[in-house]
């Protein structure tokens, strides 16, 4: 069942997936109404998930869900790849790829292999310093307060 993302507490449990591009607005619409349809009939062993998401710089899908009131299971987070696997395949994009970085440079937001990031910080193109998009965190609260964050302060710190 779908539910509004501030309703979650902060120990739900989150997935990110990040595009390889940026959405269209009107992409970002057809998706967001597709990601509602989609958590309205979500379910665990029959059980209706109380789940949410959130779209944000055009770029990145957050889904939620309330494990307080039924977790996830294999079944249902298999549901869910299926589904983030259809909108890549209906948008032409790559959201399940994990060994890329999504940075801030300026006001642009910025995607690159985890490889053309470490080259970049070998040529200080990026610093510790550079706003980094901590896709591993796990829970609402943890994406609240550690999602955004200088690259030193997250994995990334490693290539500084």
């Amino acid at each position: 069942m779908y539910v509004p993302f501030d309703t979650l507490p902060e120990e739900s449990r989150i997935w990110i997936y990040q595009s390889n591009r940026k959405f269209s607005d009107e992409e970002i619409a057809e998706i967001e109404e597709a990601l509602k349809s989609f958590l309205e009939n979500w379910a665990a062993h029959g059980a209706g998930l109380e789940a949410s998401f959130e779209t944000k710089y055009n770029r990145f899908i957050i889904i939620a869900i309330n494990q307080e009131t039924q977790a996830a299971t294999g079944c249902s987070i298999d549901a869910s790849v299926q589904f983030i696997q259809e909108l890549e395949q209906k948008y032409g994009v790559d959201l399940l790829d994990k060994m890329n970085v999504t940075f801030k440079l300026g006001d642009h937001i910025a995607h690159k292999t985890l490889i053309e990031f470490k080259k970049m910080a070998k040529e200080k193109a990026v610093s510790a310093n550079t706003i980094v998009f901590n896709n591993l965190v796990n829970t609402v609260g943890e994406w609240q307060d550690y999602w955004e964050v200088p690259a030193g302060e997250s994995w990334h710190s490693r290539f500084f």
